[in-house]
């Protein structure tokens, strides 16, 4: 399975991973507050992470061209994928039935994945909670 990124380029998983693996992380909507934090909090420490051997991806159901403008007005360099369909989303479990304000959806519940070099999951934080969530994974990688 391919995703486009944001220029439009088809990417396998296993081909975006860095020497030692790739952080996946799932987010909502580009351009919503807690997708902007998550998105700028693994940017500022995406030399951390790859000096660790890790890339970093960030996965929604935007479009290509909607990741394009995301990343232009946030100064982000990571590679974002479009999962248009949710295929992806689907298969990793993170297309859920969600509820706001009384009403029932489906929607990416917000989850970020740790894969190895082999590509095989290492480490999966469900439900994440933004604040200082890029900053845990990184120590987490330490450990």
């Amino acid at each position: 399975m391919s995703l486009p990124d944001q220029d439009g380029k088809e990417w396998a998983l296993t081909d975006l991973l860095g020497e030692k693996g790739a952080v996946f992380y799932f987010y909502p909507k580009d351009n919503t507050p807690g997708c902007t934090t998550e998105s700028m909090d693994f940017q500022a420490l995406l030399p951390e992470f790859e000096k660790r051997g890790y890339s970093v991806v960030g996965i929604s159901k935007d479009s290509s061209k909607s990741h394009t403008n995301f990343r232009v007005k946030k100064g982000l360099t990571f590679t974002l994928l479009a999962d248009v369909e949710t295929d992806m989303c689907q298969a990793f479990g993170v297309w859920q039935e969600k509820k706001n304000y009384g009403k029932t959806y489906m929607g990416i519940v917000r989850t970020t994945f740790v894969v190895d070099a082999a590509g095989k999951v290492a480490k999966v934080y469900p439900k994440v909670k933004v604040k200082e969530h890029a900053q845990a994974v990184l120590a987490d990688l330490d450990a």
